[in-house]
């Protein structure tokens, strides 16, 4: 889990580096997405196609699973030019919130008291990062909520969709419409690689988030996720080193404020989940 979360903050950070070039985000995250294709292309092409075949009647949610996440890319990599690396990684981890509080209308599932009472501490921290009522107000903020939004929906998605599709065909399907659908939009934005080095990292992106999962995934094999939950949240402590070293960006007192309460909050919910499940019960 600490090198898978390693990988994506070296994707964001990748991001908003290049980003400082002049490059588009559209560009970006086709580049991102074109990338990951590629790595799944060789693997489908090497493993065989079964993974894909018995998925066939299930292409449409996949599809929209991975749409939801595209849409979520792209809010988090124009934010990104605007905002620093801490700020963008407190409120996109306004997730896991976002999850518990979907999960009910969307999966059925109860949500008592103390979960919502999570979700409230979260939501007053994601308000204290984007200080709403700030005359120094970024509305990029309101872009990276869009976007924990956006990731939230794929995560419900993912859940719903883990136990019928190979991890195998998720990744390729998510590569394949992020590709499709950011391509027209990466060719009328297209910006030049300066230099072969640009090309290179840009070329790497997908590949770089496609390891980052791929430790994920193998993380959740050998562990159960209500263990791996907590270790996470290292993807917020190597954005703010990232932010630090690379961009000079030191979070202000609220950020700090902030970010622990909405870290507190998506522990409190882990911690109330994994109660339940010693215990064997399903609801509050």
């Amino acid at each position: 889990m600490l090198v898978a979360y390693l990988f994506f903050s070296v994707v964001d950070t990748s991001i908003k580096w290049l980003l400082g070039f002049g490059y588009f985000a559209i560009q970006l995250a086709f580049f991102r997405y074109a990338s990951q294709l590629a790595v799944c292309s060789v693997i489908v092409m090497v493993k065989g196609r079964e993974d894909l075949m018995q998925v066939r009647p299930l292409i449409p949610q996949l599809i929209l699973r991975g749409s939801l996440l595209v849409g979520s890319t792209i809010c988090n990599f124009i934010a990104l030019k605007s905002l620093s690396l801490t700020v963008t990684s407190a409120i996109m981890f306004s997730a896991p919130i976002i999850v518990c509080a979907l999960s009910w209308p969307l999966l059925g599932e109860r949500v008592g008291a103390f979960r919502w009472s999570a979700v409230a501490l979260g939501f007053v921290g994601v308000l204290i990062v984007i200080r709403p009522f700030d005359q120094d107000l970024n509305a990029a903020a309101f872009l990276m909520l869009m976007a924990a939004t956006g990731l939230a929906l794929y995560s419900v998605m993912t859940r719903k969709l883990a136990g019928e599709v190979p991890a195998l065909a998720l990744q390729f399907v998510l590569g394949l419409t992020g590709t499709i659908v950011l391509a027209p939009f990466a060719w009328v934005f297209w910006h030049p690689p300066q230099g072969f080095g640009h090309f290179i990292l840009m070329t790497s992106l997908g590949g770089i988030a496609w390891m980052g999962h791929e430790f994920l995934i193998r993380a959740h094999r050998v562990a159960e996720a209500n263990f791996l939950m907590p270790y996470s949240y290292s993807y917020l402590i190597y954005m703010s080193i990232s932010g630090m070293i690379f961009f000079g960006e030191f979070p202000d007192y609220w950020t700090l404020i902030g970010a622990f309460m909405i870290s507190g909050s998506g522990l409190l919910i882990w911690r109330r989940e994994l109660i339940l499940a010693r215990r064997d019960i399903s609801v509050d």
